[in-house]
């Protein structure tokens, strides 16, 4: 499998939960037609709908009913359920996952969604948890200013390092592995963002270089670099799988 995911097909007719080894990736448009925004408003648990209408701004509440209404869909055709009987518990972060059944077994498929401006990027594996991180790319002036925050040292010197030109696609490639990272971890662990190590040149495969210095942590993470439409740039972190890499395909929401 590359580790670069930049194609985006029609959905199939009958998408089908990802098997063992497989990643699911879709992406969602935040703006569809008002009639598509009422559907999925009445997906919503009355806790997502009481949630999406504390946002002040339409676009806002118009955008988390969506991504979420796209999410209890596809949720809804893997599992073989009514999209509004899918119920939800969180970490004490947030995060959430699929609440466990009537036998008190909890499903196996786990989900992580990301959204960032009119598009969001839903991904889907089974057996393992994973992080998904989606940004809009846009002038970074203060991009070294951040770096200093949140990145590594090394990781600070080869964003230093990078032509002005080319330096705020570099800063978005560290942020959104070290998002995705953060996401696939979830409630289990704190981490801050200096402690690890991703690359993020232009000619580097993504890859977590180490994590609190040690290479072995790092490499028992697996990173992908997604390019899910014009304009945006995401990443998937996973569990590296030790019989091959991650199976990854995307899929274009309606088609």
């Amino acid at each position: 499998m590359s580790s670069v995911l930049d194609r985006f097909a029609p959905p199939p007719a009958r998408p089908s939960p990802p098997a063992d080894g497989e990643v699911e990736v879709w992406t969602v448009p935040l703006d569809p037609p008002e009639d598509e925004v009422r559907r999925s408003f009445a997906l919503l648990s009355p806790d997502e709908t009481e949630r999406a209408l504390r946002f002040h701004f339409e676009r806002h509440r118009r955008r988390y009913a969506v991504g979420r209404g796209a999410l209890r869909t596809l949720l809804g055709r893997y599992l073989g359920v009514d999209p509004r009987a899918i119920g939800f518990d969180y970490g004490a972060k947030g995060k959430p996952f699929l609440a466990a059944g009537a036998d008190g077994e909890r499903p196996r498929l786990h989900f992580n969604l990301s959204n960032s401006d009119e598009l969001a990027l839903v991904a889907f594996a089974t057996g393992a948890e994973l992080g998904a991180d989606l940004e809009r790319l846009r002038p970074m002036p203060d991009g070294l200013d951040v770096a200093e925050r949140f990145f590594s040292a090394g990781e600070r010197q080869v964003l230093a390092a990078q032509p002005a030109g080319e330096r705020d696609l570099a800063f978005f490639r560290c942020w959104t592995r070290k998002e995705a990272y953060l996401k696939a971890v979830g409630d289990g662990i704190t981490v801050r963002l200096d402690a690890f190590d991703v690359t993020l040149g232009p000619a580097e495969a993504p890859r977590m270089l180490s994590i609190d210095g040690d290479p072995d942590r790092g490499a028992a993470w697996e990173l992908v670099h997604v390019e899910p439409a014009p304009g945006y740039l995401g990443a998937l972190a996973l569990p590296a799988r030790g019989d091959g890499r991650w199976e990854v395909r995307g899929w274009r929401w309606g088609g």
